[in-house]
């Protein structure tokens, strides 16, 4: 996706300054051209939160340059990203800042709440804060209406999957109640032994849903255009599908 500097700024939340200093001492790569204006993309907002990310934990931009001097690829500022969140403890955002971070108005973000489409961790001191894996989710909510789906039809669709899957998520928490954490008759499982059960079991059932979603997706949409006679979408289709696999990384 592509953005102006001002863009960068709003997304970001780093002055031009700033962003213009980092492009200086090559910590951020410089924008490409078209015509007079400079354009900036997805790589150039995970490098400056990398950066942001990094600077929040102490290191100076003098480490930071040589944690980065082999991280030119966008792929490698994602798994240094990852990791260091996984390190941190930090309680990550809540409601009006991740509205913030994201760019959008807070009543926005907080009418998604009402409709149960977005829901902060909670913490142990009961309030509730998203993680910076919550709002790259959040991105790619918002990467996927700039393709130009009408907002009130695309959260329709959204509230009618949360109510469907709550139903398969309450009985998926059934079987696990019953064949996992009350396995002993009369007593409770060892606490430590359902945690690493729930640890090993949770990524795994998430990438069987997102999987099956992915398959029934992809093959009704060619059953579709089989059925419609379109060959030439349908020879783009077949290619895209057969070259795309799922991607799912557990954070």
């Amino acid at each position: 996706m592509a953005y102006s500097l001002s863009e960068v700024v709003q997304h970001s939340g780093v002055p031009v300054d700033t962003i213009r200093y980092y492009q200086t001492i090559r910590l951020l790569p410089g924008p490409a051209r078209e015509g007079r204006n400079a354009v900036y993309d997805d790589a150039h907002l995970d490098r400056l939160r990398l950066i942001r990310s990094m600077a929040s934990r102490g290191f100076s931009l003098r480490v930071i340059a040589m944690l980065l001097e082999k991280g030119e690829r966008t792929e490698s500022d994602r798994a240094l990203l990852t990791a260091i969140e996984e390190e941190s403890t930090e309680p990550g955002y809540d409601s009006a800042a991740a509205a913030t971070q994201l760019g959008v108005p807070h009543a926005l973000l907080a009418s998604v709440e009402r409709a149960g489409l977005a829901e902060a961790q909670e913490q142990a001191d009961g309030s509730r804060r998203y993680s910076e894996g919550d709002l790259r989710v959040a991105r790619g909510a918002l990467k996927i209406l700039g393709y130009g789906f009408p907002l009130t039809r695309l959260l329709a669709l959204a509230v009618k999957h949360d109510r469907s899957i709550r139903k398969t998520v309450d009985g998926a928490i059934d079987l696990f109640d019953q064949y996992v954490r009350k396995r002993t008759r009369g007593s409770e499982a060892d606490p430590e032994a359902v945690g690493a059960a729930f640890k090993d079991i949770l990524p795994l059932v998430t990438a069987l849903v997102a999987h099956h979603f992915q398959r029934v997706l992809v093959n009704r949409a060619l059953k579709r255009l089989k059925k419609s006679g379109e060959r030439g979408p349908l020879e783009v289709a077949l290619k895209v599908a057969s070259a795309t696999r799922l991607g799912v990384r557990w954070q």
